[in-house]
């Protein structure tokens, strides 16, 4: 490596590696897209690199790139551990805890519970992040992450099986219930083909071959709006309970989906992490009736 390298970039080039965008970047790092690509380009002349190359939509890595930005998300994780472990801020329940994970978790489940929280640690601060991508740990972009399935194996996680969440079958509550011998010929609210290949929509497509879609969509929230809209029949969450807007058709769950807990490797030393991560065990331990349905 040239001895003019700035390791400052390093969080640039990751930047830039996950997002494809100089704006994203920018906006990401609170600098401008111009300070993020020259930074880029004096990279890869020190380097004497080619890391990225830019096709019609966004900058792809190199081979070259790939290698660098393998190496150079351990090196600043462990940069970050460094000072994280460091600093008397592992000793207090202060601060930021950032949580990801979709949307209905957040509406249904955390932030009714979240003032419980709040009042016993007025000074901790919890960031919610309603998104489904894998954010990275290493870079600190997430401290912890609900999800819907067991992750790959990965060095720099913590892995816990919550437990269970249920699905069920709803429709809208100005409509006729319409009996489990007929769901297969009902239209159902599906998601779009890039989550064709989740649970919820198997267990659909097991109703029978002309079971159609009426509205096609990519969040749950707008699911259950369309369902109450009266659009078509929908597989949710039990955990939703009786809203207003909707029927709930099935008797019990008709799908069970496992729910893990994701941390940083660090996050067993830092008083504010053990107390959100003790907070979500006994959340879910609550509500255990509730998820499962």
């Amino acid at each position: 490596m040239a001895n003019d390298f700035d390791w400052n970039d390093i969080p640039l080039i990751l930047s830039l590696a996950r997002t494809g965008s100089m704006s994203a970047s920018g906006r990401a790092l609170g600098v401008d897209a111009s300070t993020i690509s020259r930074r880029i380009a004096a990279a890869e002349k020190s380097l004497q690199l080619r890391l990225f190359i830019r096709d019609n939509t966004r900058y792809q890595l190199t081979e070259a790139g790939r290698v660098f930005v393998e190496y150079g998300e351990a090196v600043y994780g462990n940069v970050q551990s460094m000072l994280l472990a460091s600093s008397r801020e592992a000793e207090a329940i202060t601060g930021a805890v950032r949580i990801t994970a979709i949307d209905f978790l957040f509406d249904y489940w955390l932030l009714p519970r979240l003032p419980e929280l709040a009042a016993q640690y007025p000074q901790l601060y919890v960031h919610l992040l309603g998104d489904n991508d894998n954010l990275s740990f290493t870079r600190r972009e997430a401290d912890f992450a609900l999800r819907l399935a067991q992750p790959g194996e990965d060095a720099a996680l913590v892995m816990r099986k919550l437990g269970d969440i249920g699905w069920t079958v709803y429709g809208s509550a100005d409509a006729e219930p319409v009996p489990r011998e007929q769901w297969g010929e009902q239209p159902w609210i599906m998601y779009g083909d890039e989550l064709s290949h989740v649970p919820e929509m198997a267990w659909i497509r097991s109703l029978g071959p002309d079971v159609r879609g009426s509205v096609r969509v990519n969040s749950l929230t707008t699911m259950l709006r369309a369902c109450e809209s009266g659009l078509g029949l929908a597989l949710l969450p039990c955990l939703i309970g009786h809203p207003p807007g909707l029927r709930r058709l099935g008797g019990q769950a008709e799908l069970q989906r496992e729910l893990w807990l994701l941390s940083h490797r660090d996050a067993g030393s830092i008083a504010r992490f053990k107390v959100v991560s003790a907070w979500l065990a006994k959340l879910y331990a609550d509500s255990r009736d509730a998820m499962c349905g």
